[in-house]
């Protein structure tokens, strides 16, 4: 994969760290996601945010993870650490919540699907201290 802002090839390691976030303003509103892509050294790998049009807080944040899966299997990821702020999403996608929402319901399936092309996944829940980079970048887009 190629690293546009550094204009260099990426070699995506097999075990990853992955930060993400979604951000709504207004809800629904104006939405986006951030993600953050570290090795197991806590080195930077990939940076990726994008402009998602009205959506719900809840939509974008599951947008971020879809997005982060599809990274990780077109980057042939074998581990990955998934965290986000998002209490509601890691829950769910530890299965400890059911999903309700129509809306999110897709998003979810095609979450669960993607992990299984993982040969190890943890999904962890930060503090939004904790995942300040994605925030960033996900608030980034929305001031543009």
């Amino acid at each position: 994969m190629k690293d546009f802002k550094k204009g260099k090839e990426i070699d995506w390691p097999d075990n990853v760290i992955i930060y993400t976030d979604g951000a709504s303003r207004g809800n629904p509103g104006d939405a986006s996601l951030g993600l953050v892509v570290y090795d197991e050294n806590k080195s930077d790998v990939f940076e990726y945010a994008e402009s998602l049009g009205t959506q719900t807080n809840n939509f974008a944040e599951y947008m971020a993870v879809v997005k982060a899966l599809q990274l990780c299997v077109e980057n042939g990821v074998k581990g990955l650490t998934l965290r986000s702020d998002s209490q509601l999403l890691v829950r769910q996608l530890q299965g400890q919540y059911k999903v309700k929402s129509p809306g999110l319901k897709p998003l979810f399936l095609k979450c669960k699907e993607s992990l299984t092309q993982l040969s190890q996944v943890k999904i962890e829940h930060v503090l939004r201290g904790d995942n300040k980079k994605a925030d960033e970048l996900a608030n980034y887009v929305l001031d543009f």
